[in-house]
């Protein structure tokens, strides 16, 4: 959030402009271990893609989902197979869903705009789009404890 710029002009040899700008900005990193709550974004086979609003880079992957946990190609959505003394239920993990998961891994990866390279034209482009694709900052989740995963798998009696 912009809260003042100004623009001052010098005559001096440069001609130069000088412009000071104050503003706010939030910075964004969790602890790991910390619990957070977000909304599923998505399933793949790689694992439960989250969000929490502001930042979209949160996955979950299979070994870290409630087990037996299985990908359900026909909906796109894990399914964890919750066995109980009546039997198995199958408790769906779908799009929209509030979810309470643990960090366990954060990644970062440098972005930063590389030089000209020396290779031809062709494989510049594949990095190029390579590039767009990597998130600077990932986070790894977990629910495989009791008490995460989806909310209304835990609602109080």
């Amino acid at each position: 959030m912009f809260l003042h710029i100004y623009f001052k002009s010098h005559k001096m040899l440069c001609m130069c402009i000088l412009i000071s700008v104050h503003f706010r900005y939030v910075v964004f990193h969790p602890f790991l271990d910390e619990i957070l709550m977000g909304k599923i974004k998505g399933c793949s086979p790689e694992g439960v893609h989250v969000s929490l609003g502001f930042f979209d880079d949160i996955i979950i992957p299979p070994e870290s989902l409630q087990q037996p946990a299985k990908f359900d190609e026909a909906e796109q959505v894990w399914v964890w197979e919750y066995e109980t003394e009546e039997g198995a239920h199958d408790l769906y993990m779908d799009i929209g869903e509030d979810i309470r998961f643990r960090v366990v891994d954060e990644t970062f990866i440098d972005t930063s705009p590389t030089g000209p390279s020396t290779a031809d034209a062709s494989s510049s482009t594949d990095t190029v789009e390579t590039q767009r694709k990597e998130a600077p900052y990932t986070l790894v989740g977990s629910i495989s404890e009791p008490g995460l995963g989806l909310l209304s798998w835990w609602t109080n009696n």
